[in-house]
C-alpha cells in the first residue's frame, strides 16, 4: 500500500483508541475555556474532512466546506467509531490513484476557492490536519483530567522530542 494511506490509517487509529477509552459524557464535555470544544465535535471535524475527500463531485471536485457535521458522531462514542470505520475503509479500498489531480474547494478566510492539488497531497494535507486536531484534543483530556497512554498523541512526527532528565 502506499505510505500516505499507512500514514493516515496509523494516524487515525489514535482516534479510534480514543473513542474506545472514553463515555459519551467525556466526548461531548465543552467546559474546557477558552473555546468550550468538546472531543467530540473535533472527531466529527477530523472525520468529516476526510468524509469531503470521498464524495467528490464530478463538476466541481472535492468541496472541503461541505461537511455533513453530525452531531450525533459528537456525543455518542458508538455513532463516532461507526463513522471512523466509515472512514477507515474508503481508505483501505481507495478508487482513485494518488497521483491525479483534483480541484479542491476550501475557504481559506476570505471565500471558497478552488485549488488544484494531488489526491496525494490532499491526504497528506488531512493526515496533518489529524494531527493538529489530536493536539487540541489532548489540551482537552489535560483539562479533564483524562489519561491518555500515548505519549505521541497530537504531536507531529517531526517534533523533537524532549529529553527525560536523569
Amino acid at each position: 500500500m502506499n505510505v500516505i494511506i499507512d500514514s493516515t490509517l496509523k494516524t487515525l487509529q489514535k482516534s479510534r483508541i480514543l473513542l474506545d477509552n472514553l463515555s459519551n459524557l467525556q466526548l461531548c464535555d465543552a467546559s474546557v475555556p477558552p473555546y468550550h470544544s468538546s472531543i467530540g465535535t473535533h472527531i466529527r471535524h477530523i472525520l468529516d474532512f476526510y468524509d469531503c475527500i470521498f464524495n467528490e463531485n464530478p463538476e466541481n471536485g472535492i468541496d472541503l466546506t461541505s461537511r455533513s457535521r453530525n452531531k450525533s458522531v459528537e456525543s455518542d462514542c458508538c455513532c463516532a467509531r461507526d463513522y471512523h470505520s466509515f472512514i477507515v475503509d474508503k481508505l483501505n479500498t481507495i478508487a482513485f490513484n494518488i497521483t491525479d489531480n483534483v480541484i479542491v474547494i476550501d475557504d481559506l478566510g476570505l471565500g471558497k476557492t478552488e485549488i488544484a492539488y494531488t489526491y496525494g497531497a490532499l491526504l497528506a494535507q488531512a493526515n496533518s490536519h489529524t494531527i493538529h486536531h489530536y493536539a487540541i484534543i489532548n489540551y482537552i483530556l489535560d483539562n479533564l483530567g483524562i489519561v491518555l497512554n500515548d505519549k505521541d498523541f497530537g504531536y507531529n512526527p517531526t517534533t523533537p522530542k524532549q529529553e527525560t532528565l536523569k
